[in-house]
């Protein structure tokens, strides 16, 4: 769902924020965005539209929950993101100090989180942070209900601040406030904000912004697409239609169990009490005593369960087809498939994550650039711009066919970029180099082997040819 929340760019001053404004933009946050981000959660916690359906007169209501939306996300983050983000270097500098700095940091974890809430709500984010007493940075993801990015009214759009807040209430009082944390691209702010900007003051209480010397603000968004979309959002309502349909095919065996049983020619009592007494018994024993020419039947209705089966597979398929994420547990997937028609399979999924992982490179360069301004505190030198990430999926890999591939492009393309295919070898440069480490290693062994009788004769000719000569002599 996209709602741009923007700053007048003319009244923008870092140094001075209008914290009245600060609040109109929490409460439109809250107000116009908030709403179907806590929906799309709640469909991922499997509480869905289907769990507030109410019927009368004691009718059977089951209540049942087809957690699609979870099984989406679940296989579009983790085929986006199972798999950690490795990064290439093309410049002179050494990355290795930086590598280090992201493993600290525990960017893996935050980055398989942001894949997470990216395929939830369809927007991430995350925060930077120094570690308070250590030279260090950390890495953290937001939650999106509670975050949001705010730009300039340009055209451009250049991102202005973060914020971060949540609503802190009195018990005793029951009156309400926003905890505000604010990111610039130099300072940090921690406001306490009143919940109605109409009236009384704009802070509760002032604050001053602190430094934080990262050089951009810290809070870093990651869009699921253009318009910030979840996986399944769209899908909502065939997720309502299926649950609905599984539920009133519940309600009908039940219905089915506690049918209506009619007596032909035939009473059960002469009185309340022998009626009471013979209803009784029927229920407790499952008999029942009829005159011969009476009889007996259940008052069902007719199940169409072939009807409702197709119909079942039809909203199961759109709610797949629709959303562009495969049902691995479908028949298609399964048995040996090779990896071409994997591909196929797997094309619209594919064409999903790619949008996804144009996206998530706009925050990775981000990052870099803050952990590069935060290595250069330390007299660091790193070029963010020499930095490329690179993404590999979590899906299985028919060697066979890898390695016959490599068989036939050796040759015609370098070492490094064979290695590459390999789903095993995680650092190609580290594997070139043991390659050719490898490979030297065995010259000089062959080497030291041929060369130990080198145009050397045996000693026993040797002897033979010094006794010839003094004979000679």
């Amino acid at each position: 769902m996209l709602c741009s929340l923007t700053y007048p760019r003319d009244k923008y001053d870092e140094e001075n924020l209008n914290k009245r404004l600060i609040t109109q933009l929490i409460s439109k946050h809250r107000k116009n965005i908030v709403p179907q981000l806590k929906k799309n959660k709640e469909y991922y916690d499997g509480k869905h539209a289907i769990s507030d359906k109410e019927r009368e007169n004691n009718a059977p209501n089951a209540k049942t929950v087809c957690n699609h939306a979870k099984d989406i996300t679940d296989t579009a983050s983790g085929y986006f993101m199972g798999n950690p983000i490795t990064y290439d270097n093309t410049g002179e500098h050494d990355i290795e100090v930086l590598i280090k700095a992201f493993d600290v940091a525990e960017v893996d974890d935050t980055d398989n989180d942001n894949a997470l809430m990216q395929s939830i709500y369809g927007v991430a984010y995350d925060y930077t942070y120094a570690v308070e007493g250590e030279a260090e940075l950390m890495t953290r993801n937001l939650e999106s209900e509670n975050t949001f990015i705010v730009r300039d009214d340009s055209i451009e759009q250049k991102e202005l601040f973060g914020v971060y807040y949540y609503i802190q209430k009195n018990s005793a009082t029951n009156e309400e406030k926003y905890i505000a944390t604010v990111c610039t691209e130099n300072l940090i702010y921690n406001f306490e904000l009143s919940t109605d900007y109409s009236e009384g003051p704009e802070t509760i209480g002032e604050n001053e912004g602190v430094a934080h010397n990262l050089g951009e603000c810290p809070i870093t968004e990651y869009k699921n697409n253009k318009f910030n979309i979840g996986d399944f959002e769209q899908q909502i309502g065939l997720i309502d239609a299926y649950n609905m349909l599984m539920a009133d095919r519940v309600n009908d065996k039940e219905q089915f169990i506690d049918a209506i049983l009619v007596i032909y020619g035939s009473i059960l009592g002469d009185t309340e009490e022998e009626s009471q007494e013979a209803h009784r018994k029927l229920k407790t024993d499952k008999l029942l005593e009829m005159d011969p020419d009476s009889r007996a039947e259940y008052l069902t209705r007719q199940l169409d369960e072939t009807g409702a089966e197709t119909l079942r597979k039809a909203i199961k398929e759109d709610i797949y087809t629709f959303s562009h994420i495969p049902n691995l547990t479908d028949e298609n997937f399964s048995g040996n498939t090779s990896g071409v028609a994997m591909e196929y399979k797997l094309l619209g999924l594919e064409m999903v994550t790619k949008i996804k992982e144009r996206y998530y490179r706009k925050g990775l360069r981000k990052r870099i650039r803050l952990f590069c301004n935060f290595l250069g505190l330390k007299a660091v030198s790193v070029e963010s711009d020499s930095i490329i990430p690179v993404f590999s999926r979590a899906l299985p890999k028919n060697l066979v066919e890898i390695a016959q591939m490599i068989a036939n492009l050796d040759g015609k393309v370098s070492t490094k970029t064979l290695i590459q295919l390999l789903p095993f070898v995680e650092d190609p440069d580290a594997e070139v180099e043991n390659v050719k480490k490898e490979k030297e290693d065995n010259v000089e062994a062959q080497r030291r082997v041929f060369s130990v009788n080198e145009n050397t004769a045996p000693e026993d000719t040797i002897l033979k040819e010094e006794k010839d000569a003094d004979i000679d002599g």
